[in-house]
């Protein structure tokens, strides 16, 4: 049997760890937690590497915490970041931790694991919130240097930009994480925290404390940060978030952001998001550098990152408009995923009389709908095969678009080449 620190080693989860992690992975069952802090009331896919790690955990036996950040994040980690985060005001806070919430629940199966472990789900308000200033500075504060601080990536990268610089109050949050750290050792038995790269100086301040305060060990690891093919880290600050509730980012478009990685980014993909075995994520390796064009790794992990995400039946019906989006199949979609399927795309209204009797010319709403610049472009798209109604080509440059072209009595998809649409919609 693969064991946990074999499992993370092999997905590529340790850029960074403690001496002595492997014997505490791979020993008896203990406690070990991730920090999530609520900046939105979603979770997108950069938040999937702690909460699938956080399952990998109870499948082996330990017990995860999944901590909320419900103090710290009235407070804004500066990690990963180059200027400082605006302060949540209570209410939005609350909103925002209370989506989240529900959304931990229902991804990590809150209860009882597999092997006899359970699932924890904090929130460190319920400490950090009622903690007094005075005896922070003299229990917390007084472990620390600034020297020690002002050494950590996430402070110094803000020192050295005197045009951006941090706050005290972002400065003290890895004192906050540390405390963190240190009550859930003292209440949980907790030994092991991890998450993403950029905070690497967090965790090991909490490392530091707990053995300076108990005199005992912990430890610690983090993973690459999830990148955009910009090399934009994933996140709702950035403008690039993919989002893990359905009203936000349907289950159909968070398909779609998988199916379209890149080839070298399906590999690392499928070891950080998904379950699949060790052999199966080899297998589907091999199929990527022998096959490419048939993109079986990225077929594999779109289904099983929404499959993860949304379940079962909303992942049978994004594979059915994904297959649909390039074949004639898009014809059989109900209205409801036609419309989800066309939502990125631009769009047309006009009047459903048009199409009585001969219909439009084709050349014709191909240029008004600005898939080609113009009439004579249309028509040359059109007699070299480049232009589809409802994903079935038309050849003939005299072809119209009658009654008999709408689809659920009032659309039709335009297409030209492989991913320009536009959607008609005839009232």
């Amino acid at each position: 049997m693969v064991t946990l620190w074999e499992d993370l080693s092999f997905r590529g989860l340790m850029a960074q760890s403690s001496a002595g992690l492997r014997e505490v992975l791979d020993g008896p069952p203990t406690s070990a937690y991730h920090g999530i802090d609520p900046t939105a009331d979603s979770l997108h896919i950069g938040h999937l590497y702690g909460v699938c790690t956080l399952k990998r955990f109870q499948d082996h036996g330990h017990r995860p915490i999944a901590l909320a950040g419900g103090g710290t994040g009235l407070i804004g980690d500066p990690g990963g970041r180059d200027e400082e985060r605006p302060l949540l005001d209570m209410e939005a806070h609350r909103a925002n931790m209370a989506g989240i919430r529900s959304q931990l629940e229902r991804l990590l199966d809150v209860g009882p694991g597999s092997s006899g472990s359970e699932m924890l789900l904090l929130d460190n308000a319920d400490w950090l919130v009622s903690y007094r200033l005075v005896d922070f500075l003299r229990e917390i504060g007084k472990h620390f240097t600034v020297n020690q601080m002002v050494q950590k990536e996430a402070v110094r990268s803000r020192l050295e930009r005197p045009d951006v610089g941090i706050s005290y109050t972002e400065f003290t949050y890895m004192l906050l994480q540390a405390c963190d750290f240190l009550h859930l050792y003292d209440d949980y038995g907790c030994t092991v925290q991890f998450g993403g790269s950029d905070q690497w100086g967090n965790i090991t301040g909490g490392i530091d404390l707990i053995r300076r305060v108990r005199h005992a060990e912990a430890h610690g690891f983090t993973w690459p940060l999830l990148v955009s093919p910009e090399g934009r880290k994933y996140g709702k600050s950035t403008g690039n978030a993919v989002f893990l509730d359905a009203k936000r980012t349907s289950p159909f478009e968070l398909y779609q952001h998988f199916i379209r990685v890149s080839d070298g980014e399906v590999g690392p993909m499928l070891r950080y998001l998904t379950f699949l075995g060790h052999e199966e994520i080899g297998a589907l390796d091999e199929a990527t550098r022998d096959h490419p064009e048939r993109r079986e790794g990225q077929k594999a992990l779109a289904r099983e990152v929404c499959r993860f995400v949304h379940g079962e039946a909303h992942t049978r019906r994004a594979e059915t408009a994904s297959a649909a989006l390039y074949s004639e199949d898009i014809a059989a979609l109900d209205e409801e995923l036609l419309l989800e399927v066309m939502r990125e795309a631009p769009s047309t209204v006009l009047a459903l009389g048009a199409l009585e009797g001969e219909g439009i010319e084709l050349v014709a709403l191909l240029a008004s709908s600005s898939l080609s610049p113009s009439r004579g472009a249309a028509r040359t798209a059109v007699e070299q095969g480049g232009a589809y109604v409802n994903n079935a080509r038309r050849n003939d440059p005299d072809a119209r678009v009658t009654l008999g072209d709408l689809l659920h009595g009032r659309y039709v998809v335009l297409r030209r080449g492989r991913r320009d649409y536009h959607l008609l919609q005839f009232e």
